[in-house]
């Protein structure tokens, strides 16, 4: 394990993160330095977390379909220069985070900003969430001097960094945190950001099998720049012109698909790329021209549409990854709701008399059941 110093410090040691962030800043202009934390002390991955910080680096193989071609090609990523656990090693933590960070990243899971009692203790505690962690650090940080630095949660929470930043001001306040301590922490720069790449498979002990499409999407705001340069990061004026475009292109495009199948009586071992060229994807394809792009045009994103459409439907198209329905099946009638009826109510808000016959019939069979 290296001891250079490491200007980004990422909580989280998913696959997910070793084929997206790590692998974006292990290529990028210039090269940053990571010191990856597992927070959730689960002694299980001990492995993984030492196998990532291995001089030689760590595998992500991308496979897939890009601009029509085959990809299968491997990558290693190198970022990775140390690695540490909240539950045995806080005080390098502590150290790490207020001498040599200039930049924290998390994906902490579904659960990962939700309250825990343990939050409300005055000295930091493994039972805590990540937020009272992340709380405790800064405020180390603070105490030491240091400037502010700049917050990149990369969990699928809308508007993700203006809620860990009011959940980390609460804990604050809570704390009975001095006012120059909670002025610190609101000149912090918390970026809202929205991720996406599909990450299939682990390689043990440490990698990641992951499709060649990859997007990390950081929402501008004054004077924030991203970790680095790389052709998958990207800064939006307005994140939820990118949000939109996953939800009620990709997300719905799968729902639409599921919910053909179910009336279809498809096989419960069905998979995506294996409907798209019968009956299941010929419907897809005609509501996603007849009823989702129209809808985007209603917003003036026809064109955003069509392109992110026809990088969605070769994403679906991946022959290296075995996508079930019934994996995509799960949660159907929430699901519908979430991206198809609010896709039609984004749309009608603009344009009210819009039709949408299939869409309003999925969504009329999922609010019956």
């Amino acid at each position: 394990m290296s001891d250079a110093p490491t200007p980004v410090v990422q909580f989280g040691t998913s696959r997910f993160l070793q084929a997206h962030a790590d692998l974006f800043l292990s290529e990028g202009d210039p090269p940053r330095r990571i010191t990856v934390v597992q927070s959730s002390g689960d002694p299980d991955r001990a492995r993984r977390l030492a196998a990532m910080a291995d001089p030689a680096g760590y595998p992500v193989r991308v496979r897939g379909i890009r601009d029509g071609a085959v990809v299968d090609e491997e990558r290693r990523v190198t970022s990775v220069t140390r690695t540490l656990s909240t539950a045995t090693d806080w005080a390098a933590l502590e150290r790490v985070v207020s001498d040599e960070a200039e930049v924290i990243l998390s994906n902490t899971g579904d659960s990962g900003f939700t309250p825990r009692p343990a939050d409300t203790g005055t000295a930091p505690s493994q039972d805590m969430s990540y937020p009272a962690k992340l709380f405790h650090l800064l405020r180390a940080r603070h105490a030491a001097g240091r400037p502010p630095l700049t917050v990149f949660p990369m969990e699928l929470v809308s508007d993700n960094g203006a809620v860990l930043k009011a959940r980390v001001l609460e804990i604050a306040r809570q704390q009975q945190g001095d006012p120059a301590l909670i002025a610190w922490l609101g000149a912090c720069l918390w970026a809202n950001s929205l991720v996406d790449r599909i990450v299939s498979e682990p390689i043990e002990p440490v990698g990641a099998v992951a499709e060649p499409y990859a997007l990390w999407a950081i929402e501008a705001q004054p004077g924030l720049a991203e970790p680095t340069r790389h052709p998958s990061i990207e800064i939006v004026e307005r994140l939820e012109r990118t949000e939109r475009l996953k939800l009620h292109i990709l997300n719905l495009g799968h729902t639409a698909m599921v919910s053909f199948w179910h009336e279809a009586g498809g096989s419960e071992t069905a998979i995506v790329r294996d409907v798209l060229d019968g009956e299941i994807g010929a419907r897809l394809k005609d509501v996603m021209r007849d009823e989702v792009i129209p809808g985007f045009a209603a917003r003036d994103m026809e064109g955003a549409a069509r392109d992110y459409l026809a990088t969605t439907l070769e994403r679906f198209a991946n022959p290296f990854l075995d996508h079930r329905l019934s994996d995509i099946a799960q949660n159907h009638a929430q699901k519908i709701d979430r991206r198809i009826g609010a896709f039609l109510t984004w749309v009608r808000d603009e344009r009210p008399e819009f039709q949408a016959p299939v869409l309003d019939a999925i969504l009329a069979k999922g609010s019956a059941r």
